[in-house]
């Protein structure tokens, strides 16, 4: 693409959503100006630039939005085809990818909000839930470094986002996703190593101290 694009992102910081935009566009070394949204106080921007679901994250490519964050990484996988791709190139290898993509987006992100949002007995199930929705993350991992094999690829970039809220879920529902899942810890710190992943991904202690705060001004 032409150095003159001009690209800017509308995220939050504590948002996985966000992080896994954050996490592609430093993988494709694409510039942008990162705009900090409030989500309590929605700017005119965000409404304008996303005006269905008014949310973040938001790529907006030379003044053309891009919404939902599995599209807006696929998005730049496509435009800035000239570095490494994130898709694999086999078509049968490309629908799994964006099958266990679509199985993070659904139960991960949900579950994990039950997780943190509930107490006593629904709080049991959700952890037990969480930890069955991990379990089989970490058969289709296998023994592979990655999900799509020995390179860092699609699957890994939209679930690697939820690593920082890991701590989080372990902390307010006194359970230890290592005892669990091993594996899913091992490939979540080989991510780590990736400049890319590490500095997208907010300190976890961080994000701890946030839900405890929306916790709070959700009356929880």
């Amino acid at each position: 693409m032409a150095t003159n694009d001009e690209v800017k992102l509308l995220d939050f910081w504590a948002s996985p959503f966000g992080m896994r935009v954050r996490i592609t566009l430093a993988e494709k070394g694409v510039n942008y100006e990162y705009s900090e949204q409030d989500l309590m106080n929605k700017s005119e921007l965000l409404f304008k630039m996303n005006p269905v679901h008014k949310k973040i994250p938001v790529l907006v490519h030379n003044n053309k939005p891009v919404c939902e964050s599995l599209i807006i990484v696929q998005y730049i996988d496509e435009v800035w085809s000239d570095k490494a791709a994130l898709m694999p190139s086999d078509p049968y290898q490309r629908a799994q990818a964006r099958f266990w993509a679509d199985f993070v987006e659904k139960k991960i992100y949900d579950t994990g909000r039950r997780v943190w949002t509930t107490k006593g007995e629904d709080q049991e199930a959700a952890r037990k839930e969480f930890i069955e929705h991990l379990k089989l993350l970490e058969q289709e991992l296998g023994n592979k470094p990655y999900f799509g094999g020995d390179k860092f690829g699609f699957v890994d970039v939209v679930f690697i986002p939820f690593y920082s809220w890991f701590y989080a879920y372990e902390t307010l529902a006194n359970f230890k996703i290592e005892e669990s899942c091993p594996k899913i810890i091992e490939w979540a710190k080989r991510c780590m190593q990736r400049e890319s992943v590490a500095k997208a991904l907010p300190d976890q202690n961080k994000v701890y101290e946030f839900i405890l705060q929306l916790k709070k001004r959700l009356g929880l």
